[in-house]
């Protein structure tokens, strides 16, 4: 059974989280994205407690595909250690999640 996930992923610029979310998608890595921004995080970094408005991607994909997706975001992504997170889809649409599963093949799955 392909298990199914929503990735989060915070960035410090709006607008690079959409191209860079944009880009998951148009590589089939993820299904969907939603962006919110602006969020307000807090966060510790380096002994200090830090108050930052960021960028927030929230992203459907297949549980196998978030190592690409974590390679990726780790190559190009602004801060030196990206949020990124998972969360296992427990309960759903099956219709959605057919779709998920339908935009998220590659060629070797078919």
């Amino acid at each position: 059974m392909i298990e199914l996930c929503e990735v989060v992923i915070t960035a410090p610029d709006p607008n690079w989280l959409r191209q860079f979310t944009r880009e998951l998608v148009a590589e089939r890595l993820c299904s969907s994205v939603h962006n919110f921004s602006p969020v307000q995080s807090t966060f510790r970094w380096q002994g200090d407690v830090h108050d930052r408005t960021e960028g927030r991607a929230s992203l459907h994909t297949r549980r196998e595909l978030i190592p690409r997706i974590v390679a990726k975001a780790v190559a190009s992504h602004p801060y030196v250690v990206p949020g990124i997170s998972a969360r296992p889809i427990v309960d759903r649409n099956p219709d959605y999640l057919a779709w998920i599963l339908t935009e998220t093949e590659t060629p070797a799955d078919q």
